[in-house]
């Protein structure tokens, strides 16, 4: 039965290009909620959708009757009202973005198929550190492929975690094993940007403090590049030769040697690390991990750090990435080592349980001290890379290599028979050709009616890399190439690797490499460690700043079809014809969005993208010849990141103070950007800020950086609260970078792979990151591939093109809704620390908990804990202020989901006051003890004051859905004082 009709207030700005005007909408009030949902989507949402499998309302996760409801709960009667009191009206933008309508899915996925097929698939044994392999099917379809493992955030809540925090436990020990070293992280960006990590880690560490580092004209040229970039701002000269061609003294700290050398060859670098030592300096060695399966350990050699990629365990090209680069080095360097660490500790009932191990090195806590700006890792690939070896094992990962490195010797005896010579007789996969009666011209000419690409040296000269996909017609069409007729496979059985360099040790004994090779085992064996993990397949990951949206299929299909997979980086540029369309697509999209004149996609991360938006602003001024410019302003609250991509690039960092409402004190900025006016290269400033709010000032803070000669970095972080509404470029940023893992839904991985893309001014184009692969000059060169992580660039132009500029606003303005819906919920219980001058936030609030501490005792990390036994992941804590927690709800999270969280934060404080009140024990209470487990809860005995029910089914829906916590609380200070990063004995969890 039909009610009287209801009035509705909108605004067509949020919904036409056109209009402004206000209008009221008759709407029938129906009998069912159902009805009424449908009738206000067609008003609030069809009108801008056209397509009818309309992506956006299901990106969106909130109804437009659950829109209205929220609004009315905030005090506002429309979206237009509600940003016009958030978002500061001299930024706000004029016309919409130019960006198109929203697309269907299949019918996006239509077009980019076609934009696929414009890339040619070609066969590549280019090797460069990048190699063809097969990604078993298993690993594909149940981790790549798997949102309960691709959605996972960073394993800071390691309760939460224990799956995962398994699996990269298991890439450290492979890691440990096959390097012979005592201690690995648990991944980096890629083998390029490892071997500079590996570059300062050694310039801290050596004896004898000089400034020179040697790198092996042998090793990858994209790697030395990389190297040379990060050595420049440091004031580090680096010395290229011959590893047996230069004398060490004692102004070298350290050398990178490649092994086996970039163009096969393997060398015993035994003397020569030596005489690195005797000198006080480093030795790192960027090794092969196939390889290493045959030829000795760099350990045994006396490496002092080991890095490389894990790529060809399993992982694809991609075109670049991602992949998961590794380190391994000596435990007495735990604490100068970048990156994240997997460490055993042990939880409250002294079980075995896994954590992110010392933290104090990360620099959100070490700021500008810090050695590194890394905050992220390449998880979800090195867990691929640590299933690989767990599918494989060690027999099996020597059967791939024994197979390859005959394959290699076959191939380098067939043509040496036809009269070609083969520069090394010591090698593995890789094989430098010298032609003979035959030009590199006619042999390349040969190879592109095959479709095979080879890696075309100096002085007629080829090399070619083999690897597992290798076939015996493969290796027939190979030899044809640089035969004149058709000629018959020498094969030979003799391994090229000398006696004095084959591997003797052993690797790979644990019994988690030992126990899964049939695939019913192994399947069951991921799921096991994808059920102790929470993900966004459990629930909402309320985490401010980290932005965990929605991850859709449609986005993630793409990433593994072959034609942008199965890409080696450095293919010639006509064979990536759909990829260079897609990158020009993307980056002419960012720019409309941010408001700049130019984009690079180089960045692999955000930490990269940080460091490349500096490294920009200082060749500018540099080329300016202001040389004198190197004081960076960055404001007491910036992310940990931001200090210490300044100092790699050089700068020293000036704080700025923030008052007593969040906001940067623009007198303090003033009068340091006065004080520093001579030396001033730049301010990072984050926005809306890290307190989660739209400074109204920012205009002028951009003025004042600019009036004294420095440029304006925007950190990015805070995207998801801008798109549509405002632009950096328009506000007066130079630079931003783009976490297109937050914003533009590449997922987490549970700690990476990201993508941190740099956006800029006209005045700034000109140093753009740049790669010698794309025969531009060696200015500054990010990451290993010239587009970083292209593979994944598909994710987010997939996002971008289903959403459309409509689509795009209406999500950042949903995620400022249900931003400061959760904090009116919340308010009555927890204090919102910072608000607008209106009393509402952006997309992100800060709910303050001191209080709890106050009048029951309770810390952040107990509410943290007890929230797991509700089903959530905590949100952001005690950063940037401590005692706090901060909550990002995102727009993809309906206002069910919203409600759920809000009511388990509600309970949570009811239980605080229950303790206060002394209803409950201030020290056995659910909250001290939280999580807690099933094992704990199902035990004969229970000795605690409050019952079984109350720990473990606190909330209603829970009975309906509960997800258990593997471990008790975790025992950090326990895991640093007993520092173990590699599995432990099978015994040690029985």
């Amino acid at each position: 039965m039909l009610e009287p009709s209801l009035t509705v207030t909108t605004q067509d700005s949020s919904i036409s290009e056109t209009s402004t005007e206000t209008k009221e909408l008759r709407v029938p009030a129906f009998s069912t909620n159902a009805e009424h949902n449908d009738y206000l989507a067609d008003c609030l949402i069809d009108d801008a959708l056209a397509p009818t499998d309309s992506f956006v309302r299901r990106h969106i996760g909130a109804s437009s009757s659950e829109i209205q409801q929220m609004l009315m709960a905030i005090g506002c009667d429309s979206i237009d009202e509600m940003i016009d009191k958030t978002v500061p009206a001299a930024i706000r933008i004029k016309q919409p973005l130019q960006l198109g309508e929203a697309r269907g899915e299949h019918e996006l996925l239509q077009e980019l198929k076609a934009i696929a097929s414009k890339n040619q698939v070609w066969r590549s044994y280019i090797g460069t550190g990048y190699y063809n392999c097969i990604t078993p099917p298993i690993i594909q379809r149940n981790i790549l492929e798997n949102p309960g493992w691709y959605t996972q955030y960073t394993p800071y809540q390691a309760e939460i975690a224990q799956g995962r925090l398994e699996a990269l436990l298991n890439f450290q020990t492979m890691i440990i094993d096959l390097t012979g070293l005592e201690i690995a992280n648990a991944s980096l960006l890629d083998e390029g940007t490892a071997a500079a990590e590996a570059m300062t880690m050694a310039a801290g560490l050596a004896k004898n403090k000089g400034n020179k580092f040697f790198v092996s004209s042998d090793c990858h040229p994209q790697t030395i590049t990389v190297v040379k970039t990060r050595a420049i701002p440091l004031g580090i000269e680096v010395v290229i030769a011959k590893h047996d061609e230069l004398e060490f003294d004692k102004n070298y700290f350290g050398a990178l040697l490649q092994y086996p050398a970039s163009d096969g060859a393997i060398y015993d670098y035994t003397d020569v690390i030596a005489q690195i030592h005797a000198q006080g300096g480093l030795a790192i060695v960027a090794a092969d991990l196939l390889a290493l399966t045959l030829i000795k350990s760099p350990a045994e050699f006396g490496a002092d750090i080991a890095i490389g990629s894990a790529q060809r365990f399993g992982v694809p090209f991609g075109y670049g990435g991602p992949h998961a680069a590794y380190m391994a080095t000596k435990e007495a360097y735990k604490r100068q080592m970048p990156g994240r660490m997997i460490g055993v500790s042990k939880d409250v009932h002294g079980r075995p349980a896994l954590r992110l191990a010392l933290q104090t090195r990360e620099q959100h806590i070490r700021r500008d001290k810090a050695t590194s700006n890394i905050c992220t890792a390449q998880v979800l690939l090195a867990i691929m890379a640590s299933m690989y070896a767990v599918y494989h094992g060690a027999e099996g990962l020597k059967r791939i290599a024994q197979r390859v490195n005959l394959l290699t010797a076959t191939l380098a005896k067939s043509l040496e028979n036809l009269g070609h010579r083969v520069t090394h007789q010591a090698f593995f996969d890789t094989i430098c050709i010298e032609l003979k009666g035959i030009s590199s011209d006619e042999i390349k000419a040969r190879a592109a009616t095959k479709q095979i690409n080879l890696r075309y040296l100096a002085d007629n000269a080829i090399a070619i890399s083999l690897d597992e996909t290798v076939s015996k017609q493969d290796l027939a069409d190979l030899i044809e190439i640089f035969a004149d007729e058709e000629t018959a496979i020498t094969t030979n059985s003799q391994s090229p690797i000398p006696n004095h360099l084959t591997r003797t040790s052993p690797y790979l004994t644990h019994p988690v490499f030992n126990s899964y090779h049939s695939e019913s085992e192994l399947l069951r064996y991921i799921y096991r460690l994808q059920a102790k993990d929470l993900s966004l397949t459990t629930s909402m990951i309320p985490l401010g700043s980290c932005t965990m949206k929605l991850n859709a299929t449609s986005e993630m299909l793409p990433v593994t079809w072959a034609e942008f997979g199965n890409i080696h980086p450095f293919v010639p540029l006509e064979q990536t014809q759909g990829y260079q369309i897609l990158f020009e697509q993307l980056e002419a999209w960012l720019a409309e969005i941010t408001g700049f004149a130019g984009v690079s996609l180089q960045p692999n991360a955000g930490s990269q993208g940080e460091y490349a938006g500096l490294l920009t602003i200082r060749e500018y001024h540099l080329h300016r010849g202001q040389t004198n410019r190197h004081i960076c302003l960055i404001p007491t609250s910036a992310h940990g990141t931001n200090p210490a991509s300044a100092v790699m690039a050089g700068m020293k960092v000036v704080t700025v103070n923030c008052d007593n409402e969040g906001n940067i004190d623009v007198n303090d900025l003033k009068s340091k950007a006065e004080k520093h006016q001579h030396e001033l290269a730049a301010l990072m400033v984050t926005y809306p800020s890290t307190h989660g709010v739209f400074e109204e000032s920012i205009k002028d803070i951009c003025d004042i950086i600019h009036y004294y000669g420095g440029q304006v970095y925007m950190d990015g972080a805070n995207m998801n609260a801008q798109v549509g509404l405002c632009r950096p470029g328009d506000i007066g940023a130079d630079v931003c970078h783009l976490n297109l893992h937050k914003t533009f839904c590449i997922p987490h991985g549970g700690g990476g792979p990201g993508m941190g893309p740099i956006c800029v001014a006209p005045q700034l184009v000109p140093f753009l990151p740049k790669h010698p692969f794309n025969g531009e000059p060696e200015q500054t060169t990010i990451s290993a591939a010239p587009w970083g992580s292209a593979s994944i660039l598909t994710i987010s132009w997939v996002y971008i093109a289903l959403m459309g500029a409509k689509g795009l606003k209406l999500a950042t303005e949903v995620a400022i809704l249900n931003a400061n819906y959760m904090a009116q919920r919340l308010a009555p219980h927890y204090p919102i620390l910072y608000t607008g001058k209106n009393g509402l936030v952006a997309h992100e609030c800060i709910i303050d908990l001191h209080d709890c501490k106050a009048i029951a005792g309770i810390e952040v990390d107990d509410v943290a804990k007890r929230l797991m036994d509700y089903g959530f992941h905590a949100p952001t804590m005690s950063w940037p202020v401590a005692g706090t927690m901060m909550i990002e709800p995102t727009e993809s999270e309906s206002k069910v989901e919203l409600d759920r969280f809000c009511d388990a934060m509600i309970s949570i404080k009811q239980e605080v006051n229950a303790i206060a009140s002394g209803v409950m024990d201030k020290l056995d209470n659910p909250l001290k003890n939280a999580p807690h487990t099933a094992e704990t809860l199902l035990a004969d005995d229970w000795s605690h004051t409050y019952t079984r029910n109350q720990a473990a089914y606190p909330a209603p829906w829970l009975k309906e859905h509960k997800f258990w916590t593997s471990v008790g609380r975790i025992d950090n200070a326990f895991g640093d004082r007993n520092f173990v990063c590699s599995c432990l004995p099978i015994e040690a969890y029985e």
